[in-house]
């Protein structure tokens, strides 16, 4: 029972560090934690969080100490080639038609009405098909980067933004390498409180489970490309990483119809249907709407510690 005990007390600062302490940053509201921060997931994080090396523990993080990705800056010219075809022939707005696989995207579908658009090229230990035929020469030098996890383009538009948040699983780092950009510091990017710019050819690299928001306050459009690395963990946190970052696989999403679907994917699709009811009761009847959101909300408040609980009861069955 002690354990039980401070497993749950564990479970439970978890949630209040994430919302109250953790970074510069912080959330306006507990509305705001339960729509962008993922609170079902701050137990998981913050066992990564203890065991994150020094130097991958910050908010914004020295491309120097990440000597891997160094391959990627030095093949700029090469994958901004690729990645501007892709916009050219449109594949970037396929990806998203409502309808399509594509659309279903749980990790970011909430972008899509700003005209931020992507072109996934891997993900987790899948590379797409679609990829290999479009992005050949880029397939190929990400296969050379150790330790990167997953890859797309991102084409965010002039004028626009992506609203603040924050990304869910602590599994890896995200790696952002300009490659047709405003090259200006009013196409940025806000995480825990400070100004990165994008240049053509350099990296910046961040946690991405740190607050973070997107301005381009231009006319001219951002391609990058988007990657997820290792986190420098010791080996506690790489040995509890290597069963959580499986839930990303489940999150495979496709760029056309020749790639896999992931079962988040394949899930997203099948209750899309029920959301957009469930969004249409803010016009109609907007008490059962709140009704209905807050107790999404305190579900997921609940379940991380249902789903410790659950996982001791399996360890206890089988000792």
């Amino acid at each position: 029972m002690e354990v039980l005990a401070i497993i749950l007390m564990f479970a439970a600062a978890s949630v209040v560090y994430v919302y109250r302490f953790r970074g510069e940053a912080r959330y306006q509201s507990l509305s705001e934690y339960f729509r962008k921060g993922w609170p079902i997931f701050a137990p998981f994080n913050c066992v990564l969080y203890m065991t994150t090396r020094a130097h991958g523990s910050k908010a914004i993080l020295d491309p120097a100490e990440f000597p891997e990705i160094e391959r990627l800056r030095q093949n700029w010219q090469t994958i901004r080639d690729e990645g501007l075809q892709l916009v050219r022939q449109s594949y970037f707005d396929a990806t998203k038609r409502p309808g399509t696989a594509g659309s279903y995207d749980v990790g970011f579908r909430t972008f899509f009405k700003y005209g931020w658009s992507r072109f996934y090229l891997n993900w987790y230990g899948y590379t797409h098909h679609s990829a290999r035929r479009l992005c050949p020469r880029t397939v190929e030098i990400l296969a050379t980067v150790p330790g990167l996890h997953g890859a797309m383009f991102a084409l965010l538009p002039g004028r626009s933004q992506l609203t603040r948040h924050a990304d869910p699983l602590a599994v890896s780092l995200r790696c952002h390498l300009g490659l047709a950009t405003p090259n200006s510091d009013a196409c940025f990017i806000n995480v825990d409180g400070q100004n990165l710019s994008w240049r053509d050819g350099e990296i910046l690299l961040f946690d991405e489970t740190y607050l973070h928001y997107v301005r381009n306050d231009t006319d001219s459009d951002r391609l990058i490309l988007m990657c997820d690395i290792r986190r420098p963990l010791n080996p506690v946190g790489a040995l509890f990483n290597l069963v959580y970052h499986r839930l990303t696989q489940a999150s495979i999403v496709p760029n056309t119809p020749e790639d896999h679907r992931g079962l988040a994917n394949r899930i997203f699709a099948e209750l899309a249907p029920v959301l957009a009811r469930f969004r249409s009761l803010k016009s109609t009847n907007r008490r059962a709407y709140y009704v209905m959101k807050w107790t999404l909300n305190i579900v997921l408040l609940i379940l991380p510690i249902v789903l410790i609980l659950l996982l001791i009861s399996l360890i206890l069955g089988l000792t």
